[in-house]
């Protein structure tokens, strides 16, 4: 199979207005160099283009502040283009991660991004003043430059009101939630509908983190192409939840009743709603949960349920027969790709960084019996590996990006901690916690790093425990 046309485009594509990863059809050298492109190595500084005419530095700015500090910009206001420096390498592969799968808006245009040549940017007066007004605006205080360069007015309340336009699938509270957690402390959210419309409010514990959430998520898409946010500020500066359950929740109340599942919510009740939700299949839930924490935009129907690994170690891994450090993984459907892909793209294995995107191929095509010589193709759908497969399992709802926490089950009995220490300790790594649930059947172990728990669950799940019990690993959103 060929794999040279696979490229991963989305908001770095320059003819493209709005994707995920598509398959793009190569066809003469330019494409080579657009890929060349496209591979640049990860640097602090990005660069933006196809911004809409007189757009300020300060909505630039917003699309890094939820990453984490942006140190300097560079406005290119003839070209359309600017540079933003992130405080540090990881916030900006982060920002560029979330941005790959969510396409980047500013007034309402979609904007590409991609890493810069540039190491850091050069110091310039006008831009620092922006970025201490901004940072002014952070932390509560009063901005000392020229208030003509900032064109952020004070956040009026913590509280947002959100509408779904085109909710062709189904979202949640718990999407809610993980999406705007991005942004800072989510306290409280109601969901209710209200003229035929699926509407949320929700409370940050800070405006300034409201704010951050409507300039950089209003105009977004939770999935590809459809159930798109529309952002305003309530007229609300409280929340009044009275139950904790799938139409609302008070982070900040835990001990709060279920209620009868008709949810008596004062706040909305004002307001004439009617709360309501629709079902989420677990599979989507577990998606939708992974598109919120801005890893992916999902769109599983008629997508390819293959994907492209590459940039692996070829003294590790050896698949594709002319593309030695390249692999192509054939997952059941189009969501668990999307969601595989989510969670991997970008994780460090075997001592680089994975690349994971869509492919062009529907399929992984079985090479005739006697043909693969180099036993370069396997079929996996008997695998005593999968975790996933009845269909409905609650365990799809435990799908979870690599951490450093895993999760350890059907544990024999008669194995202590001592003993589960030291085997994930020969697996090359540095057990830094443990601790057994009640039942001793299961237990979380925490590694020294993400790359040492993928490097233990590669090498131990299904690990033979002796009398017929196979050690089960997958990670965890639980820390010690």
């Amino acid at each position: 199979l060929s794999i040279g046309s696979d490229v991963a485009v989305g908001v770095k594509a320059s003819n493209l207005t709005f994707s995920l990863f598509l398959p793009k059809h190569t066809s003469n050298g330019s494409d080579s160099k657009k890929q060349r492109l496209d591979e640049s190595p990860p640097s602090r500084v990005l660069h933006i283009r196809k911004l809409p005419n007189e757009v300020s530095e300060t909505e630039v700015i917003a699309l890094g502040l939820p990453f984490g500090k942006v140190t300097n910009i560079l406005m290119l206001k003839g070209k359309n283009q600017a540079f933003l420096e992130l405080g540090t390498e990881e916030a900006a592969i982060t920002m560029v991660n979330y941005y790959t799968a969510v396409t980047p808006q500013v007034r309402n245009t979609p904007v590409f991004i991609q890493y810069s040549n540039h190491k850091e940017l050069k110091t310039d007066s006008r831009a620092q003043a922006v970025l201490q007004a901004v940072s002014a605006v952070q932390d509560g205080s009063s901005p000392s430059s020229d208030p003509g360069v900032l064109d952020l007015a004070p956040p009026p309340s913590p509280v947002l009101r959100i509408i779904i336009d085109n909710m062709f699938y189904p979202v949640t509270l718990d999407v809610l939630q993980q999406i705007f957690s991005k942004f800072g402390t989510v306290m409280k959210i109601i969901t209710f509908t209200k003229n035929n419309q699926f509407q949320a409010l929700l409370q940050f514990s800070d405006p300034v983190n409201a704010q951050q959430a409507k300039l950089s998520l209003d105009g977004q898409n939770i999935y590809n192409s459809c159930c798109t946010l529309r952002i305003d500020f309530s007229k609300l500066v409280n929340l009044n939840v009275k139950y904790n359950n799938d139409k609302s929740r008070d982070y900040t109340r835990p001990d709060l009743p279920t209620g009868d599942g008709e949810s008596a919510i004062l706040a909305a009740a004002a307001q004439g709603t009617n709360p309501t939700c629709g079902a989420i299949s677990p599979l989507s839930a577990a998606a939708a949960a992974a598109a919120a924490a801005g890893r992916v935009a999902l769109s599983g129907s008629g997508v390819s349920g293959v994907l492209l690994a590459s940039n692996l170690n070829e003294e590790r891994v050896k698949i594709l027969y002319n593309k030695k450090d390249s692999a192509l993984i054939q997952l059941s459907d189009g969501n668990q790709a999307q969601l595989a892909m989510s969670h991997l793209n970008g994780q460090k294995v075997f001592g680089k960084v994975m690349r994971v995107t869509l492919s062009k191929h529907q399929t992984v095509a079985l090479p005739r019996e006697g043909l693969d010589d180099q036993l370069l193709t396997k079929d996996f759908s008997g695998s005593p590996l999968h975790r996933f497969k009845k269909p409905g399992s609650k365990n799809f709802q435990n799908i979870f990006p690599p951490s450093a926490t895993l999760h350890l089950s059907n544990i024999r009995d008669g194995v202590g901690e001592d003993d589960l220490r030291l085997l994930f300790s020969n697996s090359g790594g540095t057990v830094k916690a443990f601790k057994f649930f009640q039942d001793r059947k299961m237990s979380l172990i925490q590694m020294s790093s993400v790359e040492e728990a993928i490097q233990a669950l590669m090498d131990l799940h299904n690990y033979d425990m002796g009398g017929n019990h196979h050690l089960k690993v997958s990670f965890s959103k639980s820390t010690i």
